[in-house]
């Protein structure tokens, strides 16, 4: 009986406006803890849907033309001693000379849209010469290695010796010499060399190298032939920015393993969503002969107040197969193999004997940079290489990708020329190319979009929780106190309107018990009306007599 009182006293009409309230508070704190939970989530699906390639994207203007003028800063090892070490044995002495300072404007050109969601191009980059952040000028003159003749007798080590003989006289004939002076603008952007110049007339056509002159960067300068199919991940974001293929093809054929053949590397622009600090990013670039792995470093913070993550080469990479067993399958011809810090790229460089490695020799044994005299030890902030990435919307924000160019010498001891060359590694020159950091634009965007999420998904949870919680505190204080209200006014009411009870009549009463023991004792006095009537009674009794 209590129960269903106090359940009336709750569900009355005069309270049934405060379980409304209590209703609404409770459905936006389910709100608020709806968006705490799936605002990231929701987040993403729009960055998913967004950031695929189309036509008309935003973030496909910017693929195509970056808002950006990536520089280049190229050093080179001047050698300064060249007769003496060939002479006499003498250390090599080098001099590293630079920066040579080249602005770049990227573009990707003969865009084209296949149906199974990838798109093709062709990458044009154009260098220019900035002659206020270099240290010397494209007409400095330098003394580095001759390149294809130490490429040619590298090649000739283990031909038969009367071809030996006769490459020795060639070179007499043709007067090339171990090492070359040439100027800086012509070592990067080419120069005739006697010896390209004779194979493009004795080689078959199906061996001819495929440029008129030797330079490191021939033929970089202006739109490449090589035809790029990367993923618009329309289809799937996980792929987004990642190599189809390269030239038509699938993977590399230069190694031993799949693995090691993979091409689904990024160009280095743009990488699937989504990062996490956990994943390894890869690049691809066709000097390098291989995709790159890149491991998460650090957190950093770029221009604009853009957070970012740091992606690193692991101190391995270069490493030999004693220090890292997966880098067996970079080494077809078998040992030996390249030395620790190195990697070798001769399968696609026509066979010339050319080692990658960090500037100054970094991450390398120390032997290697003593062997030369001239270079510095190597520093992880100079001669590191890193690229930042943006891990919501896979976007690069910094990079810098530090390579130098190494060149194997042998000892060859039936061509004069290099008869009393020691085996050694030569360095020839480094490079850092990359972004410092993105326009105003572009970072005021991306920190908008970095930042904001979290803000909003703070206020609107946290503001739907207080609000939510503040009108539950106050239905329920409201109907407490309003129920007592009301139960207050429901007893003031029954007091007001309820029938007094009388007083009883002590004749009537002593009349009612002498009637029941008259009846009882069965007297005529007690069973007599006049026994029954009071002492006003007996004149009205007698008269009606």
């Amino acid at each position: 009986m209590h129960r269903q009182r106090l359940f009336k006293k709750f569900t009355s009409s005069f309270l049934r406006k405060w379980w409304f309230v209590i209703l609404v508070s409770l459905v936006l704190v389910a709100i608020g803890a709806i968006v705490f939970v799936f605002f990231f989530h929701w987040v993403d699906l729009v960055i998913d849907h967004e950031l695929p390639l189309s036509e008309s994207s935003m973030t496909f203007q910017w693929w195509r033309k970056p808002p950006v003028n990536p520089v280049m800063r190229i050093y080179v090892y001047n050698v300064t001693n060249a007769d003496e070490f060939l002479n006499n044995g003498s250390k090599p002495i080098v001099e590293e000379l630079g920066p040579y300072v080249y602005v770049e404007t990227w573009e990707k050109v003969h865009l084209r849209f296949n149906e199974n969601k990838t798109v093709s191009f062709n990458q044009r980059k154009i260098f220019v010469f900035d002659p206020e952040q270099s240290a010397g000028t494209e007409d400095d003159m330098v003394v580095v290695p001759n390149i294809p003749m130490l490429s040619a007798t590298s090649q000739s080590k283990h031909a038969a010796r009367f071809l030996r003989l006769a490459m020795a006289s060639i070179m007499d004939i043709l007067k090339v010499k171990p090492f070359v002076e040439v100027s800086v603008g012509q070592l990067l952007w080419g120069y005739e060399d006697p010896l390209i110049k004779l194979a493009k007339d004795v080689v078959p056509n199906d061996q001819k190298l495929p440029y008129e002159q030797f330079g490191l960067l021939y033929g970089k300068n202006g739109t490449s032939k090589d035809r790029v199919t990367i993923f618009t991940g329309a289809s799937d974001i996980t792929r987004y920015g990642l190599i189809d293929r390269f030239n038509g093809n699938s993977s590399l054929t230069h190694w031993k393993t799949p693995a090691c053949n993979r091409l689904d590397g990024s160009d280095g622009s743009i990488f699937p969503p989504h990062i996490k600090k956990s994943d390894t990013i890869y690049v691809y670039d066709k000097d390098l002969c291989r995709i790159l792995p890149l491991v998460f470093e650090s957190e950093v913070e770029t221009a604009g107040g853009v957070p970012g993550y740091r992606f690193t080469p692991p101190v391995d990479v270069f490493g030999d197969t004693t220090e890292n067993p997966e880098n067996e399958c970079f080494c077809p011809g078998g040992p030996p193999c390249a030395p620790s810090g190195f990697f070798n790229v001769s399968l696609c460089q026509y066979d010339s004997p050319v080692l990658l490695s960090f500037p100054h020799f970094y991450l390398a044994p120390e032997r290697y940079r003593l062997a030369v005299e001239g270079i510095s030890p190597p520093k992880k902030e100079d001669h590191q290489f890193f690229l930042d990435v943006q891990p919501q919307m896979g976007v690069s924000l910094r990079a810098r990708a530090r390579v130098q160019i190494n060149l194997a010498v042998s000892q060859v001891v039936d061509i004069k020329q290099v008869a009393t060359f020691p085996d050694i590694i030569f360095p020839i020159m480094w490079f850092e190319d990359g972004i410092n950091e993105l326009p105003t634009e572009v970072t005021s965007l991306l920190s908008l979009a970095t930042r904001a999420p979290p803000i909003a998904r703070a206020a609107i949870s946290y503001g739907l929780f207080a609000v939510g919680a503040l009108l539950l505190l106050m239905a329920v204080g409201c109907l407490v106190r309003s129920s007592r209200r009301q139960e207050t006014l429901r007893l003031q009411a029954s007091n007001h309107y309820t029938k007094p009870t009388p007083t009883p009549n002590p004749h009537a009463a002593a009349a009612a018990a002498a009637a029941v023991n008259g009846k009882n004792g069965k007297t005529m006095e007690t069973l007599n009306p006049t026994f029954l009537m009071g002492p006003n009674d007996n004149g009205n009794a007698a008269a009606n007599s």
